[in-house]
């Protein structure tokens, strides 16, 4: 990307929006957070949120904290961890049930039947079979993103027109040329859209493990370090409702941040997907 596609990036109408949209949820907030201060009543809901100055103001102390910094780290570790096991073992499971009819006929009723259980459901499971809380959490987030990308694998394989496939043969494709040639591009834009839905669901199943499993690892003891989820929970149970929001806020960057790299990379491998 040229310096002139990055400034037409940074100066175009949809940032331009996007930044007078937050600016004014912003001020909102402030405004509705101020109001028994500056009326002398509180508005019902927001009342009660800390301000964004407040937030802003803890916010600025915990750059300095290396405890703020490990919990990002130990979050966005375990995501990343369950997310890539999850591609590693869903985009071949799909693929299998797809294209073997025995597979699908033996693997699918299990699957279906364990699919509805929330992955936090798990949680107390996974902490009883597991070793270590690590990796409990690092299971939890698996399966957040491991059932999306199944189902994204296998639809999209079996979206794939037949046409294709009766065209191949009857110009005496192989298997592994229909595999290769049809069945691995036309999945891929499905396991894209699997990928980026999963990378979201692993952060809210992350969140919550970590909050219910304790954070997991040493560090806890000193309460930073646990995760962003039990960073939060750390907040709560000591009563500092501006680290909670920043938590909350931060959670939402690391997911922000994430996705658009699964949506960057999916760009790039589906390059005949591009529209202007």
């Amino acid at each position: 990307m040229d310096v002139a596609t990055i400034k037409k990036t940074l100066f175009s109408r949809t940032v331009g929006r996007g930044i007078v949209s937050i600016a004014v949820f912003v001020l909102l907030w402030e405004v509705g957070s101020r109001w028994k201060q500056w009326f002398g009543f509180e508005l019902p809901w927001i009342g009660a949120v800390p301000a964004p100055s407040s937030v802003i103001e803890v916010w600025l102390g915990l750059l300095y904290d290396l405890g703020y910094w490990l919990s990002w780290y130990k979050s966005t570790l375990r995501v990343f961890a369950g997310f890539i096991a999850a591609m590693i073992v869903g985009i071949p499971f799909g693929l299998m049930m797809a294209i073997s009819r025995t597979a699908y006929g033996v693997l699918f009723p299990p699957f279906e039947v364990l699919r509805p259980i929330p992955p936090l459901a798990w949680v107390p499971a996974s902490i009883i079979f597991w070793p270590t809380q690590e990796m409990s959490i690092a299971f939890v987030t698996f399966l957040g993103a491991f059932y999306t990308i199944v189902i994204n694998v296998l639809g999209g394989a079996k979206s794939i027109d037949v046409r294709y496939f009766q065209a191949a043969r009857s110009m005496g494709a192989t298997r592994w040329n229909v595999f290769r040639r049809i069945i691995l591009p036309g999945t891929l834009p499905s396991i894209v859209v699997g990928a980026a839905v999963g990378m979201g669901i692993t952060w809210e199943v992350v969140v919550a493990a970590e909050m219910i499993s304790g954070g997991g690892g040493a560090i806890q003891a000193s309460g930073a370090g646990g995760g962003l989820g039990f960073f939060i929970w750390n907040s709560y149970v000591g009563g500092s409702y501006e680290q909670i929001v920043v938590g909350m806020i931060s959670i939402g960057i690391a997911g922000y941040i994430s996705s658009g790299i699964v949506r960057k990379l999916g760009e790039l491998s589906t390059p005949w997907l591009r529209v202007r």
